[in-house]
């Protein structure tokens, strides 16, 4: 079933390279699907599927998380050492989870967000550009509100969480062990600072 999703989707987005729906945003230049698009292309191929992964993503989290507990629980009974690691597990577990969930819904909303009000946005710039003679564009023929425009803080945030969630990713391999792992490569790597030894 995995591989048959994994399948599909790898598809859709080679569809959708070639039906031009992948555009670069105007604010960062980055590109992305259906930036510019009034109909159901952000919805079906950005926002459905974060919003599914996240769902399946938070199901499976509770489940292993249940499972962890129910193990605790008997370890405890049976007088079995060793639930100190099993403990720290658990909490890397729930504090990896906070991490990226926050940032996931974060950025769903932000895309939300973006997706039911690009039209008006939209009707209102062209409604200001209409209005300046040196553009010579017709004005639209619905009103619209002038005052209608997207939130410079929103874009900013939705940037931000993306990135943020790649980030809380590395959290999970934050250790003592791996420090000491880079700070040993790095020292082998790093030429002696002029230090010389002499051995006698």
């Amino acid at each position: 079933m995995l591989y048959l999703s994994s399948y599909l989707c790898n598809w859709l987005k080679i569809n959708d390279f070639f039906c031009l729906n992948i555009l670069g945003d105007v604010l960062t230049g980055i590109c992305s699907m259906a930036v510019w698009s009034d109909d159901t292309a952000v919805r079906d191929m950005v926002l459905i599927p974060l919003v599914v992964y996240l769902i399946l993503g938070t199901a499976f989290w509770m489940a292993g998380f249940v499972s962890l507990c129910r193990i605790r629980k008997v370890m405890k009974h049976d007088g079995t050492r060793g639930t100190d690691k099993l403990e720290k597990l658990m909490i890397r577990i729930g504090v990896f989870s906070v991490l990226y969930t926050v940032p996931a819904v974060a950025q769903i909303l932000c895309l939300v967000y973006e997706h039911v009000n690009l039209s008006s946005w939209i009707i209102s710039w062209h409604s200001t550009l209409c209005q300046d003679p040196k553009y010579a564009l017709p004005c639209p023929s619905q009103p619209s509100d002038p005052g209608r425009k997207p939130s410079f803080e929103v874009f900013i945030a939705k940037y931000f969480v993306s990135l943020l969630v790649g980030l809380t990713s590395s959290v999970w391999i934050w250790s003592g062990k791996t420090l000491n792992s880079w700070q040993k490569f790095l020292a082998r790597i790093r030429p002696n600072s002029g230090k010389s030894e002499a051995y006698v």
